[in-house]
Protein backbone atom coordinates (compact mmCIF):
# COMPACT_ATOMS: atom_id res chain seq x y z
CA UNK A 1 0.00 0.00 0.00
CA UNK A 2 1.71 3.51 -0.99
CA UNK A 3 -0.75 5.61 1.13
CA UNK A 4 -2.18 5.89 4.69
CA UNK A 5 -5.67 5.71 4.81
CA UNK A 6 -8.39 8.62 6.81
CA UNK A 7 -9.20 6.04 9.66
CA UNK A 8 -5.49 4.65 9.68
CA UNK A 9 -4.28 8.49 9.77
CA UNK A 10 -6.14 9.21 12.93
CA UNK A 11 -5.15 6.07 14.27
CA UNK A 12 -1.45 6.62 13.71
CA UNK A 13 -1.89 10.46 15.27
CA UNK A 14 -3.46 8.80 18.58
CA UNK A 15 -0.68 5.96 18.63
CA UNK A 16 1.76 9.03 18.34
CA UNK A 17 0.12 11.68 20.93
CA UNK A 18 0.85 8.20 23.26
CA UNK A 19 4.36 7.15 21.86
CA UNK A 20 6.58 9.68 20.70
CA UNK A 21 7.82 12.23 22.95
CA UNK A 22 6.84 15.78 22.19
CA UNK A 23 4.75 14.75 19.74
CA UNK A 24 2.03 17.82 18.37
CA UNK A 25 -0.27 17.79 15.71
CA UNK A 26 -1.76 18.12 13.45
CA UNK A 27 0.14 15.10 10.93
CA UNK A 28 0.24 15.37 7.15
CA UNK A 29 1.75 12.06 5.46
CA UNK A 30 3.59 12.32 2.15
CA UNK A 31 4.71 8.45 0.48
CA UNK A 32 8.19 9.11 -0.71
CA UNK A 33 9.21 7.94 -4.52
CA UNK A 34 11.26 5.04 -4.61
CA UNK A 35 11.61 1.44 -5.19
CA UNK A 36 11.77 1.21 -1.26
CA UNK A 37 10.13 -2.62 -0.39
CA UNK A 38 9.34 -1.47 2.97
CA UNK A 39 6.95 1.97 1.76
CA UNK A 40 8.36 5.08 3.39
CA UNK A 41 7.00 8.45 4.39
CA UNK A 42 7.23 11.33 5.80
CA UNK A 43 5.17 12.54 8.30
CA UNK A 44 5.06 16.51 8.97
CA UNK A 45 3.96 18.33 11.86
CA UNK A 46 4.01 22.47 12.35
CA UNK A 47 7.12 21.36 14.53
CA UNK A 48 8.51 18.61 13.18
CA UNK A 49 9.28 15.93 10.62
CA UNK A 50 9.15 12.24 11.03
CA UNK A 51 10.12 9.67 8.57
CA UNK A 52 7.62 6.18 8.69
CA UNK A 53 8.94 2.61 7.65
CA UNK A 54 5.82 0.33 7.50
CA UNK A 55 5.62 -3.23 6.52
CA UNK A 56 3.45 -4.02 3.21
CA UNK A 57 0.30 -5.32 3.42
CA UNK A 58 -0.50 -8.72 2.26
CA UNK A 59 1.16 -12.45 2.63
CA UNK A 60 5.08 -11.88 2.80
CA UNK A 61 8.46 -14.23 3.40
CA UNK A 62 9.03 -14.98 6.87
CA UNK A 63 12.24 -13.02 6.71
CA UNK A 64 10.97 -9.99 4.65
CA UNK A 65 10.49 -6.54 5.81
CA UNK A 66 11.74 -7.13 9.11
CA UNK A 67 11.41 -3.24 10.41
CA UNK A 68 11.87 -4.24 13.81
CA UNK A 69 15.31 -5.34 12.73
CA UNK A 70 15.63 -1.91 11.24
CA UNK A 71 14.69 0.00 14.50
CA UNK A 72 17.13 -2.25 16.16
CA UNK A 73 20.07 -1.89 14.15
CA UNK A 74 19.17 2.05 14.23
CA UNK A 75 18.83 1.79 18.05
CA UNK A 76 22.39 0.26 18.24
CA UNK A 77 24.08 2.36 16.09
CA UNK A 78 22.72 5.99 16.46
CA UNK A 79 24.24 5.98 20.05
CA UNK A 80 27.42 5.17 19.14
CA UNK A 81 27.93 7.45 16.66
CA UNK A 82 27.49 6.01 13.17
CA UNK A 83 25.55 8.58 11.08
CA UNK A 84 21.82 7.07 10.97
CA UNK A 85 18.36 8.75 11.53
CA UNK A 86 17.36 8.69 15.19
CA UNK A 87 14.91 5.75 16.11
CA UNK A 88 11.75 7.18 17.81
CA UNK A 89 9.16 4.46 18.38
CA UNK A 90 8.60 0.72 16.90
CA UNK A 91 4.86 -0.66 16.82
CA UNK A 92 3.97 -4.18 16.21
CA UNK A 93 0.33 -3.73 16.65
CA UNK A 94 -1.15 -4.11 12.96
CA UNK A 95 -4.24 -2.67 14.15
CA UNK A 96 -2.56 0.75 13.87
CA UNK A 97 -2.33 1.12 10.10
CA UNK A 98 -2.66 -2.68 9.40
CA UNK A 99 1.43 -3.53 9.31
CA UNK A 100 4.04 -2.88 11.41
CA UNK A 101 6.32 0.18 11.57
CA UNK A 102 8.34 2.33 13.38
CA UNK A 103 9.44 6.03 13.36
CA UNK A 104 12.69 7.47 13.20
CA UNK A 105 13.63 11.10 12.55
CA UNK A 106 13.92 13.05 9.56
CA UNK A 107 17.58 14.15 8.31
CA UNK A 108 17.69 16.71 5.94
CA UNK A 109 20.33 16.66 3.55
CA UNK A 110 21.76 16.00 -0.09
CA UNK A 111 19.81 12.76 -1.59
CA UNK A 112 22.01 11.67 -4.93
CA UNK A 113 20.09 9.33 -6.82
CA UNK A 114 22.70 9.28 -10.29
CA UNK A 115 25.89 8.40 -8.91
CA UNK A 116 27.71 10.76 -10.72
CA UNK A 117 26.93 13.27 -8.76
CA UNK A 118 25.18 15.70 -10.84
CA UNK A 119 24.96 19.52 -9.77
CA UNK A 120 28.40 19.35 -8.06
CA UNK A 121 31.12 20.90 -8.51
CA UNK A 122 33.95 18.19 -9.76
CA UNK A 123 36.78 19.26 -7.69
CA UNK A 124 34.04 19.08 -4.90
CA UNK A 125 33.27 15.51 -5.96
CA UNK A 126 36.30 13.86 -4.51
CA UNK A 127 35.21 14.34 -0.38
CA UNK A 128 32.16 13.34 -1.27
CA UNK A 129 32.97 9.80 -1.99
CA UNK A 130 36.06 9.82 0.56
CA UNK A 131 33.26 10.78 2.94
CA UNK A 132 30.62 7.75 1.62
CA UNK A 133 33.82 5.25 2.18
CA UNK A 134 34.59 7.02 5.22
CA UNK A 135 31.12 6.00 6.66
CA UNK A 136 31.40 2.75 5.45
CA UNK A 137 34.60 1.79 7.47
CA UNK A 138 33.18 3.42 10.45
CA UNK A 139 30.26 1.32 10.22
CA UNK A 140 32.52 -1.86 9.65
CA UNK A 141 34.67 -0.52 12.38
CA UNK A 142 31.72 -0.95 15.37
CA UNK A 143 32.02 -3.86 17.50
CA UNK A 144 28.58 -5.86 17.42
CA UNK A 145 28.70 -7.54 20.30
CA UNK A 146 29.58 -3.97 22.34
CA UNK A 147 26.64 -3.02 20.74
CA UNK A 148 24.47 -5.40 21.70
CA UNK A 149 24.11 -7.04 18.30
CA UNK A 150 26.04 -9.95 18.69
CA UNK A 151 23.09 -12.68 17.37
CA UNK A 152 21.86 -10.10 15.00
CA UNK A 153 23.16 -12.54 12.50
CA UNK A 154 23.67 -15.99 12.24
CA UNK A 155 27.34 -17.12 12.23
CA UNK A 156 29.70 -17.84 9.53
CA UNK A 157 29.13 -19.14 6.21
CA UNK A 158 27.47 -15.90 4.70
CA UNK A 159 29.03 -15.72 1.50
CA UNK A 160 27.48 -19.21 0.88
CA UNK A 161 24.17 -18.10 2.48
CA UNK A 162 24.13 -15.15 -0.08
CA UNK A 163 24.78 -16.90 -3.45
CA UNK A 164 22.12 -19.66 -2.04
CA UNK A 165 20.08 -16.52 -1.38
CA UNK A 166 20.43 -14.80 -5.11
CA UNK A 167 20.55 -18.61 -6.79
CA UNK A 168 17.13 -19.16 -5.63
CA UNK A 169 15.68 -15.88 -6.38
CA UNK A 170 17.10 -15.76 -9.77
CA UNK A 171 15.59 -19.44 -9.86
CA UNK A 172 12.46 -18.62 -9.12
CA UNK A 173 12.04 -15.41 -10.95
CA UNK A 174 14.02 -16.66 -14.28
CA UNK A 175 11.76 -17.78 -17.46
CA UNK A 176 15.12 -17.75 -19.57
CA UNK A 177 18.29 -19.59 -19.26
CA UNK A 178 21.83 -17.24 -18.81
CA UNK A 179 24.15 -19.42 -19.89
CA UNK A 180 26.80 -16.87 -17.63
CA UNK A 181 24.28 -17.12 -14.72
CA UNK A 182 24.43 -20.71 -14.57
CA UNK A 183 28.09 -20.57 -15.21
CA UNK A 184 28.65 -18.15 -12.00
CA UNK A 185 26.07 -20.41 -9.82
CA UNK A 186 28.41 -23.27 -10.57
CA UNK A 187 31.70 -21.46 -10.00
CA UNK A 188 30.95 -19.26 -7.10
CA UNK A 189 30.49 -21.29 -4.13
CA UNK A 190 33.84 -23.49 -4.81
CA UNK A 191 35.98 -20.43 -4.79
CA UNK A 192 34.50 -18.41 -1.46
CA UNK A 193 37.54 -16.36 -0.26
CA UNK A 194 38.34 -16.77 3.14
CA UNK A 195 36.72 -14.66 5.68
CA UNK A 196 39.07 -13.26 7.75
CA UNK A 197 36.43 -10.48 9.50
CA UNK A 198 32.92 -10.01 10.33
CA UNK A 199 31.31 -6.77 10.95
CA UNK A 200 27.60 -5.38 10.56
CA UNK A 201 27.26 -4.74 7.47
CA UNK A 202 24.57 -2.79 5.60
CA UNK A 203 23.40 -5.03 2.78
CA UNK A 204 22.66 -2.05 0.28
CA UNK A 205 25.42 0.39 1.08
CA UNK A 206 25.24 2.84 -1.82
CA UNK A 207 24.98 6.74 -2.78
CA UNK A 208 21.64 7.61 -3.00
CA UNK A 209 20.97 5.35 0.58
CA UNK A 210 23.21 8.12 1.50
CA UNK A 211 22.11 11.30 2.98
CA UNK A 212 25.19 14.24 2.62
CA UNK A 213 25.04 17.04 4.67
CA UNK A 214 23.32 20.69 3.65
CA UNK A 215 26.98 21.98 3.23
CA UNK A 216 29.56 19.78 3.58
CA UNK A 217 31.08 17.07 2.25
CA UNK A 218 29.91 14.56 4.97
CA UNK A 219 27.53 11.43 5.49
CA UNK A 220 24.53 12.94 7.82
CA UNK A 221 22.62 9.37 7.38
CA UNK A 222 22.84 6.20 6.40
CA UNK A 223 19.46 4.97 5.02
CA UNK A 224 17.55 1.90 3.89
CA UNK A 225 18.56 -1.34 7.01
CA UNK A 226 16.45 -3.99 5.51
CA UNK A 227 19.27 -5.94 4.74
CA UNK A 228 21.98 -5.61 7.55
CA UNK A 229 23.37 -8.28 9.03
CA UNK A 230 26.62 -9.40 10.61
CA UNK A 231 28.91 -10.64 7.89
CA UNK A 232 31.61 -10.20 5.39
CA UNK A 233 32.53 -6.42 5.08
CA UNK A 234 34.54 -6.62 1.65
CA UNK A 235 31.09 -7.34 0.04
CA UNK A 236 29.30 -3.77 1.14
CA UNK A 237 32.56 -2.05 -0.14
CA UNK A 238 32.42 -3.88 -3.36
CA UNK A 239 28.83 -3.11 -3.92
CA UNK A 240 29.38 0.66 -3.11
CA UNK A 241 32.12 0.89 -5.44
CA UNK A 242 29.76 -1.42 -8.61
CA UNK A 243 28.94 1.76 -11.08
CA UNK A 244 33.30 2.29 -11.43
CA UNK A 245 33.24 -1.44 -13.03
CA UNK A 246 29.53 -1.24 -14.35
CA UNK A 247 27.26 1.28 -14.12
CA UNK A 248 27.01 5.43 -15.20
CA UNK A 249 30.43 6.13 -13.22
CA UNK A 250 31.81 3.08 -15.44
CA UNK A 251 30.88 4.93 -18.76
CA UNK A 252 32.50 8.06 -18.10
CA UNK A 253 34.36 9.11 -20.70
CA UNK A 254 36.98 10.91 -18.28
CA UNK A 255 36.61 9.88 -14.56
CA UNK A 256 39.34 12.58 -13.40
CA UNK A 257 38.00 15.24 -15.39
CA UNK A 258 34.49 14.62 -13.57
CA UNK A 259 36.26 14.75 -10.18
CA UNK A 260 35.61 11.22 -8.95
CA UNK A 261 38.64 8.97 -7.63
CA UNK A 262 39.07 5.70 -8.90
CA UNK A 263 38.99 2.48 -7.12
CA UNK A 264 42.48 1.99 -5.81
CA UNK A 265 42.26 5.51 -4.19
CA UNK A 266 38.75 4.79 -2.29
CA UNK A 267 40.09 1.24 -1.68
CA UNK A 268 42.74 2.76 0.24
CA UNK A 269 41.15 5.32 2.27
CA UNK A 270 39.18 2.09 3.41
CA UNK A 271 42.36 0.43 4.34
CA UNK A 272 43.65 3.16 6.05
CA UNK A 273 40.55 3.52 8.13
CA UNK A 274 39.77 -0.44 8.96
CA UNK A 275 43.39 -0.95 9.55
CA UNK A 276 43.64 -3.05 6.67
CA UNK A 277 47.32 -3.78 4.64
CA UNK A 278 45.51 -4.23 1.78
CA UNK A 279 41.96 -6.18 0.35
CA UNK A 280 43.11 -9.48 -1.62
CA UNK A 281 40.35 -10.51 -4.30
CA UNK A 282 38.24 -7.36 -4.83
CA UNK A 283 37.83 -9.62 -8.32
CA UNK A 284 36.00 -12.15 -6.87
CA UNK A 285 33.46 -9.65 -5.06
CA UNK A 286 33.28 -7.42 -7.92
CA UNK A 287 32.22 -10.49 -9.94
CA UNK A 288 29.93 -11.77 -7.54
CA UNK A 289 27.72 -8.60 -6.81
CA UNK A 290 27.11 -8.37 -10.58
CA UNK A 291 25.55 -12.08 -10.45
CA UNK A 292 23.89 -10.43 -6.99
CA UNK A 293 22.37 -7.53 -9.31
CA UNK A 294 21.61 -9.67 -12.39
CA UNK A 295 19.55 -12.17 -9.94
CA UNK A 296 17.52 -9.04 -8.41
CA UNK A 297 17.00 -7.28 -11.67
CA UNK A 298 15.91 -10.44 -13.56
CA UNK A 299 13.42 -10.87 -10.67
CA UNK A 300 12.03 -7.34 -11.89
CA UNK A 301 11.75 -8.42 -15.31
CA UNK A 302 9.97 -11.27 -13.72
CA UNK A 303 7.40 -9.37 -12.21
CA UNK A 304 6.86 -7.07 -14.97
CA UNK A 305 6.02 -10.24 -16.91
CA UNK A 306 3.32 -11.95 -14.48
CA UNK A 307 2.37 -7.53 -14.45
CA UNK A 308 3.20 -7.06 -10.50
CA UNK A 309 5.97 -4.97 -11.00
CA UNK A 310 5.62 -1.24 -9.58
CA UNK A 311 8.79 0.16 -11.87
CA UNK A 312 6.83 1.50 -14.71
CA UNK A 313 10.32 0.74 -16.31
CA UNK A 314 10.84 -3.04 -15.12
CA UNK A 315 9.52 -4.35 -18.72
CA UNK A 316 12.57 -2.71 -20.35
CA UNK A 317 15.16 -4.34 -18.16
CA UNK A 318 15.11 -7.50 -19.81
CA UNK A 319 18.36 -6.80 -21.83
CA UNK A 320 20.27 -5.68 -18.40
CA UNK A 321 20.88 -8.91 -16.53
CA UNK A 322 22.36 -10.91 -19.27
CA UNK A 323 24.55 -8.10 -19.18
CA UNK A 324 25.34 -7.97 -15.97
CA UNK A 325 25.82 -11.62 -16.12
CA UNK A 326 28.18 -11.45 -18.66
CA UNK A 327 30.17 -9.05 -16.93
CA UNK A 328 30.49 -10.70 -13.49
CA UNK A 329 31.76 -13.83 -15.50
CA UNK A 330 34.37 -11.54 -16.72
CA UNK A 331 35.53 -10.77 -12.98
CA UNK A 332 35.14 -14.32 -11.82
CA UNK A 333 37.69 -15.20 -14.66
CA UNK A 334 39.77 -12.24 -13.89
CA UNK A 335 39.93 -13.85 -10.37
CA UNK A 336 40.58 -17.52 -11.51
CA UNK A 337 37.69 -18.69 -13.36
CA UNK A 338 37.96 -20.95 -17.01
CA UNK A 339 38.51 -18.75 -19.80
CA UNK A 340 35.70 -19.90 -21.70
Amino acid sequence: MSHIADAELRRLEAWMAQNVPGYRGPLTVNAFDGGQSNPTFELITPQRRYVLRRKPMGRLLDSAHAVDREFRVLSATHPAGLPTPRPLALCEDDSVIGSAFYLMEKVEGRIFRDPTLPGVAPEARPELYLAAVAALAQLHTLDPTALGLAAFGRPGNYMARQIARWTRQYRASAARKIPAMERLIEWLPQTIPAQDRTTLVHGDFKIDNLVFAPDAPRVAAILDWELSTTGEPICDLTYLLLNWVEGPIHDLPDRAAAGIPEIDVLTAEYCRRTGRDGLPRLDWFFGYNLFRLAAIVEGVVGRAREGTARDPHAAALAERPPRLAEAAWRYAQRAGAPLR
